[in-house]
C-alpha cells in the first residue's frame, strides 16, 4: 500500500474517533457519563502528535489533518472550557431542563366541556398539537377562546352577519386554527 492510501486511512480513523470523542464528552457535560473520558482524548491527541513532523507531500492530505488538527483543538478548549466551569461550580448541566421536558409530556391534556363550539377547537387543536407532537405545556383554554373572538368580530366586520365556523388543520407539521365564513 503506497503511502497516501496509508495516510488517508489514519485520517478517516482519526475523524471518526473525533465524532465518538464529541459524542462521549457531550455524554458526559450531560449527566450522562459519569467519567470525563480522559483516555480517549489523550490517544486521539497522541495520533495526531504524530502527523506534526511528518511530511505530507499531497495537498489534500494535509488540508485534511490540518482541518482535523484545528477542530480538535477547537474541540479541546472548548472542553477546557466547560470543565473550568465545572470545577467553579458555574456550570449548570441542563439536567433539571431535561426532567421538565419529560413530565411536560405526560401531562394529561387538560379536558373542556363540548357545549361551547370555542371547547371543540380547544380539543381539536390540542388533539392535533398531540399528532404532531409538539412538546410544552398546551395552550390556555382562555386565551384560546379569546382568539376565536378576537376573529369572529374581525370577519364579521369584514363579511357582515354571517356565521363563521373555524377549524384546525395541520400545515407544515403545525396546527392552525382556520376561520371561514359559513355559507
Amino acid at each position: 500500500m503506497n503511502d497516501r492510501l496509508l495516510i488517508l486511512r489514519d485520517l478517516g480513523e482519526i475523524e471518526q474517533e473525533l465524532k465518538e470523542l464529541v459524542i462521549l464528552y457531550e455524554q458526559y457535560f450531560a449527566g450522562v457519563e459519569k467519567r470525563e473520558p480522559l483516555k480517549q482524548r489523550e490517544h486521539l491527541a497522541r495520533r495526531l502528535r504524530h502527523f506534526v513532523n511528518r511530511r505530507i507531500i499531497q495537498t489534500d492530505a494535509r488540508f485534511r489533518y490540518q482541518t482535523l488538527a484545528a477542530r480538535y483543538h477547537s474541540y479541546s478548549s472548548h472542553w477546557d472550557r466547560i470543565l473550568r466551569l465545572i470545577d467553579e461550580g458555574r456550570y449548570d448541566r441542563h439536567t433539571a431542563k431535561l426532567k421538565n421536558a419529560s413530565s411536560l409530556a405526560e401531562e394529561p391534556i387538560p379536558t373542556a366541556t363540548a357545549a361551547d363550539p370555542g371547547d371543540k377547537i380547544y380539543q381539536d387543536l390540542l388533539a392535533a398539537r398531540q399528532s404532531c407532537g409538539i412538546a410544552g405545556p398546551p395552550p390556555d383554554p382562555r386565551q384560546v377562546k379569546l382568539f376565536l373572538e378576537n376573529q369572529r368580530d374581525k370577519i364579521r366586520e369584514k363579511f357582515g352577519d354571517r356565521a363563521v365556523e373555524f377549524r384546525v388543520e395541520i400545515e407544515d407539521g403545525k396546527p392552525k386554527i382556520k376561520v371561514r365564513a359559513k355559507k
